[in-house]
């Protein structure tokens, strides 16, 4: 059965977005009395009946609930924007499918586009949830500059990739351990600079490869994004 998305459940009653009442009732012609089945992106999964399948604001009485454990580990990947949106939205799709808790656009010296289109990859991030039958919404966090990103506390392990031969790396499933949390830094198509490396290293974070490829900025953080969820199986 398809799962749906709701954070408007209350007093047994979930009540649905236009987006989603309109997916449920034009679409897919579901109608008073159905099943349906859904989650509010923070582990909960709901067995329900549509009690009123108004395109606009679709209703339903919740018969059941129960909650589902996120992945063991917790990722956030903190990735540059790249000139063309659509590669910055399917690396947000293709994670969330895999399994990411929170991303961070990360705006480097070299970033050629410093803005994006926000609601749009929340979109994709619900949308990827329920496509890949998830239970739990990731975070999509507002732009950041490099500077103020690492200079905030951040637990867990901390990596940073970045395709310069000369600088030593290791691999980046040696840098952690299942179970734990880690945040990855992904450049920009020019990469990171020397002196953002040197930042980031004194700031406890430690330098990576993702093989011997050079990547894509997209690629290379669904790359970071499966090296965990692999090492978690």
């Amino acid at each position: 059965m398809q799962i749906f998305y709701s954070i408007n459940v209350t007093d047994g009653q979930a009540r649905f977005s236009k987006e989603e009442s309109g997916h449920c009732v034009r679409v897919l012609r579901m109608r008073r009395g159905d099943a349906i089945r859904f989650t509010d992106g923070k582990g909960n999964i709901y067995e329900g009946l549509i009690s009123d399948d108004n395109p606009a604001a679709l209703t339903a009485a919740v018969s059941s609930v129960s909650h589902v454990e996120n992945h063991r580990y917790r990722l956030h990947i903190a990735i540059s924007p790249v000139k063309n949106d659509d590669r910055l939205e399917w690396f947000t799709e293709k994670a969330v499918e895999i399994g990411i808790d929170e991303i961070t656009p990360l705006i480097c010296s070299r970033t050629e586009k410093k803005r994006i289109r926000k609601e749009r990859l929340e979109g994709l991030i619900v949308s990827a949830m329920k496509q890949s039958v998830k239970s739990y919404l990731p975070r999509l966090n507002d732009p950041e500059s490099f500077n103020e990103f690492i200079s905030s506390a951040r637990p867990g392990k901390r990596l940073i990739a970045f395709c310069d031969p000369g600088v030593e790396r290791v691999k980046i499933t040696s840098a952690f351990n299942p179970g734990d949390e880690v945040t990855i830094l992904i450049g920009p198509e020019g990469d990171f600079t020397p002196e953002e490396l040197s930042t980031a290293a004194r700031n406890g974070f430690i330098p990576v490869h993702i093989g011997p490829s050079r990547l894509r900025t997209e690629t290379a953080g669904v790359a970071a994004c499966c090296s965990v969820y692999l090492a978690n199986l």
